[in-house]
């Protein structure tokens, strides 16, 4: 019989990989230096392949080693699908769950339903992560995460999407501004002082669409990096915006001269939507979550 790798050896390869000191993955893999150097050496022997360059100062790692490192992290998520998969059976949204959500979604949105989903569900462990979206779908797709509260339209890969409601985008300006005078707002007159969130945040590419332009890169400088930020901003004179009405409506414009107009443009609203891997063994509970989700939020939201 063949003898394979454990999931314990393929764990200290990751954490070596992820610290790059021998002495730093050890403690994070609760064991001893010479434990985790052993189990090293070990998996080396079975694979049959040096994995760990040990004639230098630092830890580097061959290029079979990077290889085996990311097939390493796909087989680990694997199981720990598989494990959660399990578990999931037994009883719907209880245990672990790994969420990540984008900075113009989640102080909004989550404050009003999550006390609500905790007190349904006694059991569900939520564990939150707020980054761009970019790096949560990576994180997704790595299997660090589990599910993701993102805005739409957005490439993701391969999942599976539960949209949850529209969130339109309107027109964030100061009261004294010539263009608060009107009731609704074409997208030309933004053109000349549009301010924006820094690239990467997918809002930023949501307002210029809904503004037909095709980049800002010219704005540089005048870019903020939180919807408060770019707030503060407009409420200055220096600009106007495009805002989400969740955010309006959750306060974001509380204590400033801000007005909002609605945008007069056919692709002025962003699609809030709940979104995992395809093909997961948690597609049931994702979608329960999706529906509890859709519930908790409809009062606010607009069809």
């Amino acid at each position: 019989m063949e003898h394979l790798p454990s999931v314990r050896h393929l764990r200290h390869l990751i954490a070596l990989a992820d610290h790059a000191h021998f002495g730093h993955a050890a403690e994070a893999c609760f064991v001893t230096q010479s434990t985790l150097s052993a189990s090293i050496k070990e998996l080396e022997s079975l694979l049959e392949a040096p994995l760990v360059d040990r004639t230098t100062r630092h830890v580097v790692l061959t290029p079979l080693g990077i290889e085996t490192v990311e097939r390493a992290r796909k087989i680990i998520g694997e199981f720990e699908e598989l494990t959660r998969a399990v578990r999931a059976t037994r009883k719907p949204l209880c245990g672990t769950l790994r969420m990540g959500a984008i900075p113009t979604i989640s102080p909004y949105l989550l404050p009003r339903v999550l006390p609500d989903l905790r007190r349904a569900y006694g059991q569900l462990k939520l564990y939150l992560v707020e980054d761009q979206t970019a790096r949560l779908v990576e994180a997704l797709n790595d299997g660090k995460l589990d599910v993701l509260l993102l805005a739409l339209p957005y490439d993701c890969g391969a999942v599976e999407t539960h949209v949850l409601f529209e969130d339109p985008l309107v027109v964030g300006l100061h009261a004294d501004h010539p263009l608060a005078r009107s009731k609704r707002i074409a997208p030309e007159k933004l053109a000349d002082d549009l301010l924006l969130l820094k690239d990467g945040h997918c809002l930023r590419d949501h307002a210029l669409s809904a503004c037909r332009i095709a980049d800002r890169r010219n704005t540089e400088g005048f870019e903020a990096t939180s919807l408060p930020t770019l707030v503060q901003m407009v409420d200055n004179g220096l600009g106007t915006t495009l805002l989400p009405e969740l955010a309006v409506e959750a306060g974001v414009l509380q204590g400033t001269s801000l007005v909002t107009r609605p945008l007069q443009s056919d692709v002025s609203a962003r699609k809030i939507g709940l979104v995992w891997r395809h093909g997961t063994g948690r597609n049931a509970e994702f979608r329960l979550l999706a529906n509890e989700l859709l519930k908790l939020c409809r009062p606010a939201a607009k069809p």
